[in-house]
């Protein structure tokens, strides 16, 4: 049996990306966001996978990247270049979703450099993890 945790948005994650692609997949993105945060309410099951990577691993709080696929596409989940950035604290039994990207959205350069920066800069809980 898998762990249920609640799910909750960053406040940076939402007022970017997400609504990107809210307005570029309209009712698909419903969908999406709804497996998506399904997944994550279940997250133990999803490292293992190749859906998720584990990046930092500090006991009570992990820091992974995910895949996932919109609803629809007919691209796999590593192909569609679609990314979250959660942190999953063990503890109190949450997932916080950091970031919602598509990898192309982060500009050039390296993505996981990228990423980082973006999440030190506006997730200050985060820093020293990264």
């Amino acid at each position: 049996m898998s762990t249920k945790y609640s799910v909750t948005v960053g406040p940076y994650a939402e007022r970017h990306y997400l609504k990107n692609f809210s307005k570029k997949y309209k009712g698909a993105w419903e969908i999406t966001w709804s497996a998506v945060v399904e997944e994550f309410r279940r997250c133990d099951s999803l490292f293992g996978t190749s859906i998720a990577e584990i990046i930092v691993d500090a006991g009570s709080i992990i820091i992974a990247k995910t895949e996932f696929r919109v609803a629809g596409t007919k691209e796999s989940r590593k192909a569609s270049g679609n990314r979250c950035i959660i942190a999953l604290h063990k503890d109190i039994m949450t997932v916080n979703v950091l970031l919602v990207y598509h990898k192309t959205d982060l500009g050039d350069g390296n993505e996981t450099v990228r990423w980082k920066l973006c999440v030190k800069e506006n997730y200050s809980e985060y820093c020293g993890l990264l």
